[in-house]
């Protein structure tokens, strides 16, 4: 019982702690936003590739051999690959995200998918360990802080008041509760897919850092300077791996 709470403490920290901040966020003046949220991308990036090739897949390998793996890693990716393309998984992380031409309703079905499988994340990794939990949980975070900016941008710019879009966020962000109970109540009958469901978890962090944020680096579209951008990778991946010990 005690590590349900935590595991569900942990999953309100990565939800609604990341709508906490997000919040902070937004009621900077959009220049000095424009200017934080790229150094934010950029350390989420690294916190997110530490988890995943450091902290989860080491893991996974113990209880998994190579090749199957590789191919529930790679069959994540794909279903990732496919729910973005059905615009249920699009992580918008600027105020002029491509996302401003979607209805908000996708915007929220498809936050409220990838708030559950964050959930489906941590409550696999507690499972885990509680150091791997932990620092799932601070990805989650970290990366859910851009796409909350992004997706309240997009929710006003489709027509919701201010009030509605933030209690419409909160909504969309409790998905990660119900995913993390998900977990529990399925490991708690099926233990033996734990190690597939935290392979999967890898290919959601793994599939957001490489597809949706490092590109916008790479391609400049988020303002920061390549150097500032490599030392907050750096920093990233030494979060998930210190944690993760």
């Amino acid at each position: 019982m005690r590590l349900f709470a935590t595991a569900v403490g942990l999953s309100v920290l990565g939800s609604f702690g990341s709508l906490l901040l997000a919040s902070g966020l937004l009621v900077l003046r959009p220049k000095a936003r424009a200017a934080l949220v790229p150094h934010l991308v950029s350390y989420a990036v690294g916190t997110l590739l530490g988890v995943a090739l450091l902290s989860i897949l080491p893991e996974v390998l113990a209880d998994l051999s190579a090749e199957r793996t590789g191919i529930v890693l790679l069959a994540g990716i794909m279903s990732f690959f496919v729910l973005e393309k059905l615009v249920l998984w699009h992580h918008c992380h600027s105020e002029d995200c491509d996302a401003h031409g979607r209805p908000g309703a996708l915007v929220l079905i498809g936050h409220g998918v990838h708030s559950f499988v964050d959930g489906v994340a941590i409550g696999a990794a507690v499972q885990t360990s509680l150091p791997l939990g932990v620092s799932t949980a601070i990805a989650v975070a970290l990366h859910e802080v851009p796409q909350q900016v992004g997706d309240y941008a997009v929710l006003l710019h489709a027509g919701y008041g201010r009030g509605r879009a933030l209690g419409l966020s909160v909504l969309s962000a409790a998905g990660a509760i119900t995913g993390t109970i998900a977990a529990f109540l399925a490991f708690d009958r099926l233990p033996g897919f734990l190690p597939y469901a935290l392979t999967f978890a890898a290919a959601s962090f793994l599939y957001i850092a490489m597809a949706d944020l490092m590109p916008d680096l790479h391609k400049g579209r988020v303002n920061a300077r390549a150097f500032k951008q490599l030392l907050l990778l750096g920093a990233g991946i030494a979060t998930a791996y210190f944690l993760g010990e």
